[in-house]
């Protein structure tokens, strides 16, 4: 029984110091509406005409 206790204790004292180096985590849950911040660029779309040029 103890070791089950060691290893949730290790496992744990692990996942607060991961957790701590990460920077900016939010451990909020879902957002929806005005909280929702996608920070990602989205991807670059050749134009139309570039696809066609192709000989």
């Amino acid at each position: 029984m103890w070791k089950i206790a060691l290893g949730f204790a290790v496992f744990a004292a692990l996942a607060i110091y991961i957790l701590s180096q990460g920077g900016d985590i939010d451990m909020g849950g879902e957002k929806h509406g005005g909280d929702a911040t996608h920070t990602e660029e989205p991807a670059a779309v050749p134009p139309a005409s570039a696809a066609h040029d192709v000989k």
